[in-house]
């Protein structure tokens, strides 16, 4: 057994040192960064109309009600289940991860990522919907490998290699769907829950331990991870639509009270905020971090830490949110776009930043010399929260966390899911019910491989799953940069400077003829 992982972490390392370091973060960068320019920087020019048609439409009725339409969800369903996809370990433990590896300068580049990350799935959300159709059950079936093979394989020539990569991204959206959207999820569930919640009688029942004694599998593990193996098997054999109602009820909710905690911290060590935003900065650019656990980290790999992290958390360049964003009862492309904005910035630019400042300001390390006092991930942000919310032998700040990452991640595995089985059915064809079905029923079997492997394997699989899916995606939203252009155009013409033109609704003329009616009728968009 330990032979096995021991090969499977070598081969693992070699393909995720290619992808990320050598390829993967360069890239998603450059793709941000064009899409920004070529957008005019939507996501500033425009903040204010964004913010409006997201944050301040969820009071309206068409925005959050829920749709009888068996081919859709309510917008606001749509993006509960998608930050439910990507609101999870990464937003905790992967903040905190990325501080103690590449101290706290990874955090300005898991910002940057984000900034650029916006118009990048923006853009995603947006062929996502422009290239959707409906499957044999009547529901919208959208993603990158629907804009790979129709929109990248529209051009001429470019036939063969759109399905090619069509077919690559989505054999590596499954492959994805069982790291970052399952074992790393349901690894970090089990590992904070048994700390958090020790049960002796249980937790002292070792069933492995590896060869350097340092990893070990109890009953209590195995019993939490039957236990999540049957919730998430009840969830999504009910499909998107029990899916999207279970992730609308947790999500806001958590999500608040996160934010909540977080900020009674940062508040409690309010003087602390100047010389933690400083040393964010100060280390960003820094040559060599002279940092605890981030010494001997060079500039490149503190980069490539906080990209990595950043599209870990908000998955933006992965092609993965655009699967349940095509699922949106929205009929403008460009509407479902502005969604795919507020999402990379709640999930990062507010909740990471919220968990980075939760650490640096709370005296879980020392901002002059670099050491911890706690243990790297969870631990950390679980020691900054009880340096407020413990009282006496009382770890409320421990329990609490334990339950935010239990929710969370509950919820990143329930989106996960979903983008897996819309990647079997496009691989699948005309049998892909059937091989749904099988599907489902591997991904839920997963759950307990997760539960007992050890967190630094799952981790970096997840990783590499990351990097294999988002390099086919980025080179497919990369070549329809000048639709997306067209169509943010279009948008803005129509409905910020009131031009009456014909709209850009859809790739294929009967959708297109359909939404077109739909939108002078109601005038919903």
């Amino acid at each position: 057994m330990d032979g096995f992982l021991d090969n499977v972490a070598q081969v693992n390392d070699t393909v995720n040192s290619f992808v990320w370091t050598k390829v993967g973060v360069w890239l998603l960068i450059a793709v941000g960064l064009l899409l920004t320019i070529l957008t005019k920087c939507f996501q500033v020019s425009h903040f204010g109309h964004w913010i409006k048609k997201t944050v301040g439409s969820l009071f309206e009725k068409k925005v959050r009600s829920h749709t009888g339409e068996r081919a859709s969800i309510s917008q606001f369903q749509a993006l509960c289940t998608a930050l439910a996809a990507t609101v999870g370990v990464g937003n905790i433990a992967g903040v905190a991860g990325a501080i103690v590896t590449g101290g706290p300068g990874a955090v300005f580049w898991m910002w940057v990522a984000a900034f650029l990350g916006m118009m990048t799935n923006y853009s995603e959300n947006i062929l996502g919907i422009y290239f959707r159709r409906k499957n044999k059950q009547g529901e919208w079936s959208g993603g990158a490998m629907y804009y790979l093979q129709d929109g990248l394989g529209g051009y001429k020539h470019m036939k063969g290699i759109g399905k090619a990569l069509a077919i690559i991204f989505a054999i590596c959206a499954v492959l994805a769907s069982f790291g970052i959207g399952n074992m790393g999820q349901v690894n970090k569930i089990v590992l904070n829950f048994t700390s958090a919640f020790d049960i002796p009688a249980l937790s002292d029942k070792v069933l492995y331990t590896s060869a350097d004694g340092e990893s070990k599998v109890t009953l209590y593990m195995l019993i939490i991870g039957a236990v999540l193996l049957v919730l998430v098997g009840i969830v999504i054999l009910g499909g998107l639509k029990r899916i999207a109602n279970v992730a609308e009820k947790i999500i806001p909710f958590m999500v608040i009270m996160y934010i909540l905690g977080s900020l009674i911290v940062i508040f409690v060590n309010i003087s602390a905020v100047g010389k933690a935003f400083g040393s964010i900065f100060s280390m960003a650019f820094s040559s060599q971090a002279l940092w605890g656990g981030a010494a001997g980290v060079t500039l490149k790999q503190i980069i490539t830490m906080g990209c990595k992290r950043g599209v870990f958390s908000n998955e933006a360049g992965l092609g993965s949110s655009v699967m349940v964003h095509s699922n949106s009862n929205v009929v403008e492309p460009v509407k479902q776009g502005l969604w795919g904005i507020f999402e990379v910035f709640a999930d990062t630019i507010v909740i990471c930043t919220m968990t980075a400042l939760t650490i640096l300001t709370s005296g879980v390390i020392d901002l002059e010399t670099g050491a911890h006092t706690a243990g790297s991930d969870a631990t950390l942000v679980a020691e900054s929260f009880n340096s407020v919310f413990k009282f006496g032998d009382f770890e409320l700040g421990k329990y609490f966390i334990a339950i935010a990452i239990l929710l969370f991640a509950f919820t990143t595995v329930l989106g996960w899911s979903h983008y897996g089985t819309k990647a079997v059915e496009y691989l699948a064809g005309s049998k892909s019910v059937i091989a749904t079905r099988i599907y489902k029923a591997i991904f839920v079997g997963m759950i307990l491989l997760g539960a007992l492997l050890t967190s630094s394997l799952a981790w970096d699989i997840s990783d590499t799953f990351n990097g294999m899916m988002m390099l086919p995606n980025l080179i497919g939203v990369l070549a329809l940069s000048p639709l997306v252009m067209k169509l943010t155009k279009n948008y803005v013409d129509r409905r910020i400077k009131g031009m009456d033109i014909e709209p850009m609704l859809s790739h294929f003329p009967d959708i297109q003829a359909e939404h077109a009616q739909k939108i002078r009728e109601t005038g919903e968009d």
